[in-house]
């Protein structure tokens, strides 16, 4: 069977990005992310592509599958590149036809936003598939900490995260089993009129809402059953330590960022 990756999936693999600490992966990784809307000129977009893709390779995760993954997100950066290049009116006159007027400004806009869109997307994927939801959770527990000090719920939202991406390929898949079901009775969501799929689609959404009331209502019962109480304190079985490898992956986040900055 083929290699299928969606978003948010993990993906497991002996790598060093995997191995990395989930709250310096994620310090990294939102860096990274950040760094993207600070990308102004063609060779810094040149750069920016080549270490995404060689974070991809460190992580060994298949690149195509991840790229095809991200594909229906890719069509709306069609979109943005389209309002871009026609509404874009700054530099010099490329093409003109009727209203609508090209200028190189347009040109590169239409290329320079999709693009450093689309690598945030990429570095956030490229997260999620190398860090467990646990791992993911730990780390922003770790960041909501403060919040706890300060009588604030820190650990109730950082727990909310958790089980919301915990949650995401269990509704994906309730989604898919429910779609196929109305299929099956002649209520494809893909064939028939725009009112058709409209009916179809209202009843698949009402028969996923009904199934995550049913996983809440389970988890809420789970929790109650461990005794699980909000706000008392808690404490891992497997405590996180930095290693050497943590501050190598410090040391290149900030390599990355000096070639940014010298490359404008």
């Amino acid at each position: 069977m083929a290699l299928k990756i969606s978003v948010g999936q993990y993906y497991h693999a002996d790598s060093p990005v995997h191995a990395l600490d989930p709250r310096i992966k994620c310090a990294c990784a939102l860096t990274l992310m950040i760094s993207t809307f600070f990308v102004h000129s063609a060779s810094q977009l040149a750069f920016l592509c080549i270490s995404a893709l060689f974070f991809m390779v460190m992580a060994k995760v298949p690149v195509r599958q991840v790229i095809a993954s991200i594909i229906p997100i890719a069509w709306l950066l069609v979109f943005l590149a389209i309002f871009n290049v026609l509404l874009t009116q700054n530099g010099n006159q490329l093409f003109a036809w009727g209203p609508f007027t090209i200028t190189d400004m347009g040109a590169w806009s239409a290329i320079l936003y999709p693009v450093r869109i689309l690598v945030a997307i990429l570095i956030g994927a490229l997260l999620m598939l190398t860090t467990t939801p646990k791992e993911l959770g730990d780390a922003f527990d770790a960041a909501f900490s403060p919040l706890s000090r300060m009588g604030l719920p820190g650990h109730e939202l950082a727990m909310i995260f958790s089980l919301m991406l915990r949650f995401i390929p269990t509704l994906a898949h309730d989604a898919a089993a429910i779609s196929d079901a109305q299929a099956s009775r002649a209520g494809d969501v893909a064939h028939g009129s725009i009112i058709a799929r409209l009916r179809t689609l209202k009843s698949v959404l009402v028969a996923l809402l009904a199934s995550a009331t049913r996983h809440a209502e389970n988890l809420a019962r789970a929790l109650d059953a461990r005794n699980y109480v909000a706000g008392a304190e808690r404490t891992r079985w497997h405590p996180y330590t930095l290693h050497i490898r943590d501050g190598i992956a410090l040391l290149v986040t900030c390599v990355y960022i000096g070639g940014l900055v010298a490359l404008r």
